[in-house]
């Protein structure tokens, strides 16, 4: 299935799961939705923590369609949307059109998801794209530096890696800077303020075999943790797992 149409089936209500998996070599996109009074700051906020907020687009009010999909309309092609009140997730829907006002404007995030093809590819199988699961998620100790008042702690994705793989996982993963990149963290979760790997804040909980050891991956979905650590009024995101596939192939993001 090409990107273009899984975009379909989501914009028809066809397909509402997790993204990871689908649609392989192509890059996903988390996203965020602010009020314009707010879109400035969070652009520099973004740009002073790029290893977990790499804003690929800026999508200004007034618009909902992106230059890395022809012709898709962000406000139906992503299978699930959180929308945010006063930093607290209301109300998940699958088309944010009847919430869609003018004054919006949209950034498209770098994701994890667009590098597992690399990972897969260089025998590191995903055990939560095997099971068709979410990828687990967690919040973190680790404070983002802060801008014009914005400010909070980065979420992390996690993976279990074969133990005699975990350089090369480093290696092929800091090869896309604008996904993320290399792990912030590996075998370490308690360094990072995640007490219990078995219970995600975020996605499906992944079991973590002997052999194998957890790494760690600056995640998209830490400006809803900032958005909801700060309260702002109002605010739209992705649903966590369920991105914005585009049409842009993995390699043109490869350095």
């Amino acid at each position: 299935m090409t990107p273009k149409e899984l975009r379909a089936k989501i914009a028809k209500g066809e397909f509402t799961r997790p993204t990871a998996g689908e649609c392989p070599g192509y890059i996903q996109m988390n996203m965020v939705a602010l009020p314009k009074e707010y879109a400035k700051r969070f652009e520099a906020f973004a740009k002073e923590n790029a290893k977990a907020i790499p804003v690929l687009e800026v999508i200004y009010e007034g618009h909902h369609s992106s230059i890395l999909a022809k012709g898709a309309d962000i406000l139906s092609e992503i299978p699930k949307y959180n929308i945010l009140r006063d930093g607290v997730v209301v109300e998940t829907v699958t088309d944010i059109t009847p919430y869609y006002n003018p004054d919006l404007v949209f950034f498209l995030i770098g994701c994890s998801f667009s590098f597992e093809t690399a990972l897969i590819e260089n025998g590191m199988p995903l055990r939560h794209v095997d099971q068709q699961k979410n990828v687990a998620m967690y919040r973190t100790n680790i404070a983002l530096k802060p801008v014009e008042g914005f400010s909070g702690e980065m979420v992390v994705s996690m993976r279990p890696i074969k133990k005699e793989k975990v350089a090369d996982a480093c290696v092929v993963t800091s090869h896309f800077p604008r996904m993320h990149g290399s792990p912030i963290q590996v075998g370490y979760p308690e360094m990072i303020g995640i007490n219990d790997v078995s219970k995600p804040d975020y996605g499906d909980a992944i079991e973590i075999k002997a052999d194998e050891i957890p790494l760690f991956w600056p995640c998209g979905v830490t400006p809803q943790n900032v958005i909801t650590a700060m309260k702002l009024p109002f605010a739209i995101t992705h649903a966590p797992g369920h991105m914005f596939v585009t049409d842009k192939k993995d390699s043109e993001y490869y350095e």
